[in-house]
């Protein structure tokens, strides 16, 4: 009973089989029919019952590390052997054999074999390769098998098409290799010698030619060095000599011939003339200058005799000195001789090499391997500095002047430090000015309490002295001191020296001044300088909070008894003490360690932030003056619009409203101005009666007086000080912030 082809009820090895081709084992070979290989598989590629298919490539014994298959493991290995062949010459009576050598390559990657023969010349033999690469069987009776690495070894021969070569060496790859996978090496053979090729040199030494020429063959090296040249940078010190100098020089070595060129830099208003050639081109002896010689004693040929006219059929001839007896001997510099640091002999001159451009090193670090290119300079060493002396000052105008005259015969006048003017000469709301509020220190009774403005103009270090005018004071006031440049005391007068000024890092608050013979002490100073001089630390250290309050940590050890002073000063609670009170307690504190303009920046730090609240009427001309330089008139427009807006008619609106009416109408007011305005006339509610507002807006109805300009005097002097001296810089200040900072302590 037949079972069911199901899966499992049939032992038929060919279900599902898809590949049923039969390999081709017959062929033609040179149009004979022939069985081509015997090793190929059967139906479906499935070896036949009882075939054993041989491997394609060479076993090699299975090491540690990853399986790679022998193209990749074996890429671009190949062992070299050295081998030779006996050639019988049947024909000739010279020789009866000839030794020929050859090059056995096995390629690793796929047992391909490669037989090259070295060229020989006038061998009269086909050379080159003689058996391209490809898989060699071995020899019969195993002509079914190929060769592979284990059948080469040295003293062994191999048969290939039946030429039977001697390996006799290998090289130094193929050895180690050999040895890896386990095969013992032979002893290496001497190389045979053919006797046909030593026969025929010792033929061709022994005769020689009647007329012996010799080659001057200069073209191939002409081919691979031409344009390729050597570049050093020398120098010749002949400072030594009578009107000698350093000269600064540029040889070139030119590598295609071996000759050498030397050309002179030459400087600007050397005072030599344009002939840049120092050594023309051609070879440099080293032991020059050897001498005079005679003319014919230098020569490539020596010629021995000249004959001519002995017969009719010879041509006139002569005879060379094929030993060259009594040839000149020149030893001359090569690129070997050539380094930094040397120095070569120039027809007698001294020239050291000093250094070379990237072409020369290169050349040096690939051909000599030398890696050390430490450059010479090639500069002279500085001159020592004469210092040169100047007349003393004559008294006669400046300074600066009466040294200008002594610099040379035409007179040119001084140049100030254009530079420092640019940057901090006065521009738009940044004057860079110091001014200072300053007492005079006298002992006259009618000058003690004359106080004085005192203005440093950074441009240029200039000070002018400015005494505001008091009226019954007995003094008219105005300019002290005229712009200019003050002196130190203590210097003296006639001297070649320049004298040396007031600088601005010399004015400080609590500083003593002498300008001219009069003494100022210094006693506050306006917003914008003490602004500047702590903007400017590295200059004012004075104005360093960091180190003034540095010297205040210093007692930290009495920081509770600090507080309780603090506390006792502070009467009402108010948590700020005025400034004199603040200023006499860090004195006691620290026992006179702060001067004044510390004490200043300390309290300029902590102080109280004032709100100025200009006048009504100030703000109210300051608006009137901007609508008439615009020339504008439009406030009934605003009112009617307001009217509009009113829709409860309450006669007042939202300041937010007003002022986006303004705005929007492109009122000619600055938002700081109109802010201040709309705030003036701002209920509890935050509405604004808008009648009343834009009637006191209206200049042409409602004019007010125009803002007074100063006198005459103070609009004349430029040293005015910016509205009234306060001898006080800072009103109250926050010292329970201060004693938090400094010490650490907190009100409870």
């Amino acid at each position: 009973m037949a079972l069911p082809l199901l899966p499992g009820n049939s032992f038929n090895r060919n279900l599902g089989k898809e590949k049923f081709h039969k390999s081709q084992h017959w062929g033609f070979c040179n149009n004979v029919r022939m069985l081509v290989s015997d090793e190929k598989p059967g139906i479906g590629g499935d070896p036949l019952p009882g075939q054993k298919i041989k491997p394609k490539n060479t076993v090699f014994p299975k090491g540690d590390g990853a399986d790679a298959p022998s193209w990749a493991a074996f890429d671009k290995q190949v062992l070299s052997f050295d081998a030779y062949l006996e050639d019988e010459v049947p024909d000739k009576r010279q020789e009866k054999y000839r030794i020929r050598y050859f090059k056995i390559y096995f390629y690793l990657e796929d047992d391909t074999i490669q037989v090259n023969e070295p060229e020989v010349i006038n061998s009269g033999l086909p050379q080159g390769t003689s058996v391209k690469r490809h898989r060699i069987t071995l020899p019969p009776p195993d002509e079914d098998q190929f060769y592979n690495v284990f059948h080469f070894n040295i003293n062994t021969d191999v048969v290939f098409y039946g030429r039977t070569f001697r390996i006799y060496d290998c090289d130094k790859f193929t050895k180690n290799f050999l040895k890896k996978i386990g095969i013992k090496l032979n002893p290496p053979l001497p190389r045979p010698v053919d006797p046909y090729m030593k026969m025929r040199r010792e033929t061709l030494e022994f005769v020689d030619p009647f007329r012996p020429y010799q080659s001057f063959d200069t073209l191939k090296r002409f081919l691979q060095f031409d344009g390729k040249v050597l570049r050093f940078f020398c120098l010749w010190d002949d400072s030594h000599s009578l009107f000698g100098d350093r000269r600064e020089l540029v040889l070139h070595y030119f590598l295609s011939d071996d000759t050498i060129e030397i050309r002179e830099l030459l400087s600007i208003n050397s005072g030599r003339d344009a002939m840049s050639s120092f050594l023309r081109r051609s070879k440099l002896p080293k032991y020059g200058p050897p001498g005079i010689f005679q003319p014919g004693q230098i020569t490539d040929r020596a010629v021995l005799n000249v004959y001519g006219g002995l017969s009719e059929w010879r041509a006139d001839g002569y005879l060379l000195d094929k030993y060259q007896l009594g040839k000149v001997e020149q030893e001359f510099y090569t690129d070997r001789d050539l380094k930094i640091g040397a120095t070569i002999n120039v027809w007698g001159r001294t020239v050291l090499l000093c250094d070379c451009d990237e072409f020369t090193k290169t050349y040096y670090r690939t051909k000599y391997g030398v890696d050390d290119f430490t450059a010479i300079s090639c500069k002279p060493p500085p001159l020592p500095k004469i210092e040169r002396k100047y007349p003393p000052y004559t008294g006669f105008g400046s300074e600066e002047d009466s040294f200008r005259s002594c610099l040379g015969l035409k007179l040119t006048p001084h140049r100030r430090n254009f530079k420092k003017f640019m940057e901090l000469d006065s521009y738009g709301n940044i004057s860079n000015t110091l001014r200072y509020f300053a007492k005079l220190v006298t002992e006259k009774c009618a000058d003690f309490d004359r106080m004085f403005v005192i203005a440093f103009y950074l441009s240029d270090d200039t000070v002018s002295v400015f005494e505001p005018i008091e009226r019954n004071s007995g003094n008219a006031g105005g300019i002290f001191l005229k712009r200019s440049r003050v002196k130190k005391p203590g210097q003296e007068v006639f001297k070649s020296e320049f004298s040396e000024y007031i600088k601005a890092e010399e004015l400080y608050i609590g500083a003593t001044v002498n300008v001219n013979g009069y003494l100022f002490h210094l006693l506050n100073a306006d917003e914008y300088t003490l602004k500047y001089m702590e903007n400017n630390t590295d200059k004012f250290p004075y104005s360093n909070f960091e180190l003034a309050i540095q010297k205040l940590k210093e007692e930290k050890s009495k920081s509770r008894e600090i507080k309780q002073i603090f506390s006792a000063a502070d009467h009402n609670h108010t948590k700020m003490l005025p400034f004199n009170t603040f200023r006499e307690i860090l004195i006691n504190i620290t026992r006179g360690k702060l001067i004044e303009q510390e004490l200043i920046t300390i309290a300029r730090h902590y102080q109280v932030p004032i709100i100025m609240d200009p006048d009504i009427t100030y703000l109210i001309a300051q608006a009137h003056k901007k609508f008439k330089k615009n020339m504008y008139e439009n406030f009934d427009v605003f009112i009617s619009n307001c009217v509009y807006e009113d829709r409860q008619k309450k006669g007042v609106l939202p300041t937010k409203d007003i002022k986006r009416m303004c705005k929007s109408s492109r009122l000619p007011l600055s938002d700081e101005l109109l802010d201040s305005l709309l705030s003036r006339f701002e209920d509890k509610e935050q509405q604004i009666d808008y009648g009343l507002f834009f009637s006191v807006l209206n200049w042409r109805m409602n004019p007010t007086p125009e803002i007074q300009s100063p006198p005459y005097l103070k609009e004349k002097c430029e040293d005015i000080w910016t509205g009234t001296p306060s001898p006080i810089p800072v009103k109250f200040v926050r010292y329970l912030d201060f004693l938090e900072d400094v010490y650490g302590l907190q009100d409870n």
